[in-house]
């Protein structure tokens, strides 16, 4: 019996697996890539290589935020503190302290603290410290209750989805510029932080984007 079609069709099965195998291992890598737990680590608590300790420096010494991270109002980034910052306080107060030997080191060196970051926006991503803050947004937001950590670690997935959460709804988060800082503050019922939110969204004219373009710039 005459073959109805030509012997190179007798392949196109096998090709469609391997292309269908192909596109389907790009997907996965595209998902990956850009939904990694890599970013979106909640829990992730290194050791640092001082025991710094926000507790004590916030809650029982009342240091604000800005105080180390000097540059979150005025700058796309919130900096780390330098080894001068710290010294400020540590040439007189537990200046012996086996504690902040690695912080004398650095100092007496010139060599910075090896600090490991622990939360970082991806390489594809937008992000604006000062924006956010000077609109209302307070550090608690997206970093959680650092005030009362012993050691800082991932508290929100800052995640896509989430992120998107609140451009959609920032009323359920803008708080008084006066509050920004204060970890502790929150409004007293969801409803009243929603009727105040809806102020702040109207009076600042806030409208943040939900494209692709709003943060994949």
């Amino acid at each position: 019996m005459a073959n109805f079609f030509p012997k190179w069709t007798l392949w196109l099965p096998l090709q469609f697996l391997v292309a269908a195998g192909v596109v389907g291992a790009g997907i996965a890598y595209g998902v990956t890539y850009y939904f990694t737990p890599k970013y979106t680590r909640v829990g992730y608590m290194p050791t640092q290589p001082v025991a710094f300790s926000h507790a004590i420096h916030v809650n029982q010494l009342g240091m604000d935020c800005r105080y180390c991270h000097t540059g979150v109002e005025l700058s796309s980034h919130s900096n780390v503190p330098s080894t001068q910052t710290c010294m400020n306080c540590h040439t007189y107060v537990q200046a012996q302290s086996p504690k902040i030997a690695p912080i004398k080191a650095s100092w007496t060196t010139g060599q910075p603290i090896p600090w490991i970051r622990i939360h970082k926006a991806p390489d594809y991503v937008y992000f604006n410290h000062a924006v956010h803050v000077n609109r209302g947004v307070s550090c608690y937001s997206c970093h959680g209750n650092v005030n009362q950590m012993e050691v800082v670690w991932h508290h929100e997935p800052q995640s896509m989805g989430w992120c998107l959460d609140c451009h959609r709804a920032p009323e359920n988060h803008l708080r008084p510029l006066n509050e920004v800082y204060n970890l502790d503050w929150s409004a007293e019922t969801p409803a009243a932080q929603r009727e105040m939110g809806m102020q702040f969204v109207k009076e600042w004219n806030v409208n943040p984007p939900v494209n692709c373009a709003g943060c994949h710039r």
